[in-house]
């Protein structure tokens, strides 16, 4: 439990200047990151009021983006934020990935670049590595989007056969597979090359083609088919 706070005038009335610049017309994308958060965050300290929490709070984490990828735990830990907080800043997050990831939006996944869109904010500020199987119908649709493989922060294993399997369960024509780099490195790895490789001779034995091999980072992505290795 948290102690309550007093909120004087001056603390309520910076909570209320970014609903009151909405209410006079700005638009949502023209808060600040500090105004975003404290409409999330609600309430400050008795030493800091919600703008000023919300900005120290964004500079110990580091941004939107270390804020996204903390821990709810982690968060709750700060002083001023608890639990049922951390869980609705958590909640605000998980909303924006779930419409830009919304099946309705996928369109064509005919580029390397439909596919970053596709997947970013499911892989974003990810700690560990995935690796995600995109079945395409033979229009390039999606049909399905599955994670088969998570691994350590250097690498994640995969095996051809899961990565098929989804795609012969679903009739599909082609397969995309992804995999982000959590330090941001957009250079393919020697095992990444290997893997990449073998996916795609799989993919000529079972008549399901691999079209690309896209690796995923939070500001670009790197295609093994415009690098050549397909």
């Amino acid at each position: 439990m948290q102690p309550d706070v007093t909120i004087t005038p001056t603390m309520l009335s910076r909570y209320l200047l970014p609903v009151q610049k909405c209410q006079e017309g700005a638009e949502i994308r023209s808060l600040s990151d500090q105004e975003l958060l404290a409409v999330m965050v609600g309430t400050g300290t008795r030493e800091l009021d919600v703008v000023d929490l919300s900005t120290a709070l964004l500079r110990s984490f580091g941004g939107l983006g270390g804020i996204a990828s903390a821990g709810i735990r982690e968060l709750a830990r700060n002083k001023g934020i608890g639990f049922t907080k951390a869980v609705r800043i958590h909640a605000a997050f998980e909303m924006g990935r779930r419409v830009v990831a919304a099946p309705g939006l996928a369109g064509h996944l005919e580029s390397p670049g439909a596919v970053w869109n596709l997947l970013l904010p499911q892989m974003a500020c990810l700690d560990r590595e995935e690796f995600r199987v995109l079945v395409l119908n033979n229009k390039n649709r999606l049909l399905k989007n599955a994670m088969v493989s998570a691994g350590t922060v250097s690498e994640a294993i995969v095996h051809p056969r899961e990565v098929f399997r989804g795609a012969i369960r679903e009739g599909g024509a082609a397969v995309i597979v992804a995999h982000n780099h959590p330090t941001g490195e957009l250079t393919p790895s020697r095992e990444d090359i290997q893997t990449t490789r073998r996916l795609a001779e799989a993919g000529n034995i079972v008549g399901i083609p691999l079209l690309d091999h896209v690796i995923i980072t939070n500001v670009s992505y790197y295609s093994f088919k415009e690098g050549g290795y397909l």
